[in-house]
This record gives structure tokens, C-alpha cells and sequence, in this order.
């Protein structure tokens, strides 16, 4: 039995333009144990597909399942088995950080869970806090207190929406190491992220959605494998010729434009000289998911795209 299976799952959202598609028809399983990743652009649909696994919105057709309970038809049972770290900093004011984690527990009907409590607030770096008031808290300590909040219960299978947006690196390592511990004793994690080396870190298997639509599920080793170049990398100095900005990917100095072999990246040296532009600091790399990820979303045609 799956930890979580998603079944033509189609989300639709009515406007003054007529009906718009969020989900077209999203099926994927994920096995007990597994780290899973969800990757794509903004409005790719993967916030509303969360949204319904954890019960927050309703799909317009399709089921999913959590651990064999159906998430609309046997809410309780599955939201028991879900641990959900959303995007949205939401806390309540009134309560310091401990009164929180033992309130979040009754929900679920725990009463005598301290053990845990005190295990989360030493493993997310919380222990110096637990007096303090969530008003009093940095936007960082507030997204550790989500992660102890949605992990109270001990959930078998972890959502995690963005968990280290706008979070500094402490926070990413500490949250890392301690989701990474759960997952190796039995928990399955369902992770989104805009940090795609954190994904080819830890997920074992990726789906990429493109406009509501599954484009992509494999494993993350097999992904890399069939990335189509390799990667040539330099820092330049003024405006890159314009026969390579459609394929790429600049940050500021370095430029990074896919390459298939020594005589291919000649080429695109040669151009930028013949340019009149000096590079510095070359180097070939191997493909990362990021340029996967690039690859896959460039691929789909657009008449596969609903509208």
C-alpha cells in the first residue's frame, strides 16, 4: 500500500474568463519510506495539489489517499497520518512555544507527549525558546516552530511546502539533517522547493509538474543520467552574444550554456571571442537537476499546456 497515492486528480477554479485547469488529471504513487520530491515553476499546481492532500481544499475530480484513507471521505484518519509544513508563517500570538506544541497535541489527542516535545525543540534548535512567546519569535525561529508543530503527533508521512524559503543556512542544515533522520527511520517525506540542489540531495524520486500536468517521474539518478550535455561555466564581462541568451542560464557574471562535447564548447568560445568578449574562470561540469529541470519544461510542448 502506498504512503500516499495521488489518482487523476484535477483541481478547477471558475473566473471571468471561464474555467481555469489547476490540476489535469495528476497520478502518482509514493512508497512508504521514500524521499519524494514535487518540483515546477510557480502555478505549476503544486501548492494546490498540498493543499488538497491536507484536506485545506477539495479536488473537482480524482482521490488521494493517505496510508489507504481516503482524504475526503475518511478526513480524520487521513489527516492523522499527515504531518503538513505549509509556506504561510501562521502561529498563534497568545501562547509561548511550548503551550503551542502541547495545545497542537491535543488536537490529536495526545496527553502525555513531553518525551517528544522536548526531543523537537532540541533537534530544531528550540530548546532556549520554549518560554518564549511565538510573538517574540525571528521569521526563522517561527518556520522551525511549524516543523515542530506539524511533527508533534509523529506523523508517518511529512509534507514539507517550501519548508527553507527565505530561511538562513543554519536553519536549512538544522531542518536537513533532522527530516533526513526521520526519513531513514521509516517516515516518508513529500517535499516542494524552488532549491533544486536540496531535492538532488535528498529525494530519491522526483515528479515534475508543468501547468497542473505531470511531465516528469523518475528516479532523481535516472533524471541526471539523461541530462542530453554537459555544462560549460564562465564568469564574462559584458553582453553575451545573442545567439546564445535562449539557452543560457545567467547569474549576474557567470554564464552557463550546455555543451556536448570538446568541439561544441570550441564553438561557443570562439563566438564569444569573435564577440570581442574575454571569459574568465572556465570549467566543465556534469548536468545538475537544475539544468534537468530546465530541459524537462522547455520540452513540453504547448499545446499540451492547458490553458
Amino acid at each position: 500500500m502506498p504512503a500516499i497515492s495521488f489518482q487523476s486528480v484535477s483541481k478547477l477554479y471558475s473566473s471571468p474568463r471561464g474555467p481555469i485547469k489547476a490540476l489535469d488529471g495528476v497520478s502518482f504513487d509514493i512508497a512508504e519510506g521514500e524521499f519524494f520530491g514535487l518540483l515546477g515553476p510557480n502555478g505549476a499546481g503544486k501548492t494546490t495539489l498540498i493543499s488538497i492532500l491536507a484536506g485545506l481544499a477539495r479536488s473537482t475530480s480524482g482521490q488521494i489517499k493517505v496510508r489507504g484513507h481516503d482524504v475526503q471521505a475518511d478526513y480524520a484518519a487521513a489527516r492523522r497520518q499527515l504531518g503538513v509544513v505549509p509556506q504561510e508563517l501562521v502561529f498563534d500570538p497568545f501562547f509561548t512555544v511550548r503551550e503551542a506544541l502541547r495545545i497542537q497535541s491535543g488536537y490529536f489527542g495526545l496527553k502525555k507527549n513531553e518525551a517528544w516535545i522536548d526531543e523537537l525543540l532540541e533537534s530544531l534548535g528550540l530548546a532556549d525558546k520554549a518560554a518564549s512567546n511565538m510573538r517574540q519569535l525571528s521569521g526563522g525561529m517561527k518556520r522551525r516552530m511549524l516543523v515542530a508543530q506539524a511533527l508533534v503527533h509523529r506523523p508517518p508521512v511529512i509534507v514539507l511546502d517550501e519548508p527553507t524559503a527565505g530561511v538562513d543556512v543554519e536553519l536549512r542544515q538544522t531542518l536537513w539533517q533532522f527530516i533526513d533522520r526521520l526519513n531513514k527511520q521509516g517516515n516518508t517525506v513529500l517535499l516542494t522547493t524552488h532549491y533544486l540542489e536540496e531535492a538532488e540531495a535528498l529525494c530519491g524520486r522526483i515528479a515534475m509538474l508543468k501547468a497542473g500536468r505531470v511531465v516528469a517521474l523518475e528516479r532523481t539518478s535516472e533524471l541526471l543520467k539523461a541530462a542530453s550535455s554537459n555544462v560549460l561555466r564562465f564568469k564574462l564581462d559584458g553582453q553575451l552574444p545573442a545567439e546564445f541568451t535562449s539557452r543560457a542560464r545567467v547569474t549576474g557574471r557567470i554564464v552557463q550554456l550546455p555543451a556536448h562535447d570538446a568541439h561544441e564548447i570550441e564553438q561557443h568560445l570562439a563566438a564569444i571571442r569573435r564577440a570581442g568578449l574575454r571569459v574568465e574562470d572556465v570549467e566543465i561540469r556534469k548536468a545538475d537537476l537544475e539544468d534537468v529541470f530546465l530541459d524537462v519544461m522547455a520540452a513540453v510542448p504547448a499545446d499540451l499546456v492547458p490553458a
